[in-house]
């Protein structure tokens, strides 16, 4: 016979394991408010993360590209809703990291946000060289080996981009 006490640590002992797996799968998303770090992160990911990281970070609800010239993958925060963020790989290594259509909580660790005016790139990050993607704009930042583009489209603040060296600034 089973004592009340057994049960009880049986059932605490479940409830903690269920919390812990519960944690890890709520871990394993797209975040909602990503935060990018020019030449460092971008939503929680660095260049040369491995697919296993990535899905560790982001989670496995990605959809893949067809026409891309590397695999890429894209987080989009509701199925075939274009907002959220992607994910290039070269040998099976994240080179380029990107925000989606605008996703509007992400910012940068100045507080430059999506949706801001272009003016505020200056502000925060000084001069910086800005490329003509034809319909929109990068502003760049130039870190060792690492670009991060700063999207913007009509002056405002579109999006965000972590580049390896190399790697086309207009995608």
């Amino acid at each position: 016979m089973v004592g009340t006490r057994s049960l009880r640590l049986g059932a605490a002992a479940l409830t903690a394991s269920v919390s812990v797996l519960a944690a890890t799968v709520a871990e394993a998303a797209l975040p909602r408010a990503g935060i990018v770090v020019p030449g460092k992160n971008l939503g929680g990911l660095a260049l040369g993360s491995t697919r296993a990281q990535v899905r560790a970070a982001w989670g496995s609800r990605f959809g893949v590209c067809r026409d891309c010239r590397e695999p890429t993958w894209y987080f989009n925060y509701r199925p075939f809703e274009p907002q959220g963020a992607g994910v290039s790989f070269r040998h099976g290594r994240a080179v380029a990291l990107f925000t989606l259509w605008s996703p509007q909580e992400w910012h940068t660790d100045r507080g430059l946000r999506i949706g801001d005016g272009a003016e505020r790139i200056g502000n925060l990050y000084g001069a910086l060289l800005s490329v003509n993607c034809g319909t929109y704009s990068a502003s760049t930042i130039r870190r060792g080996r690492t670009t991060t583009a700063i999207y913007v489209v009509g002056r405002q603040i579109w999006g965000f981009g972590l580049l390896s060296l190399g790697e086309q600034v207009c995608r």
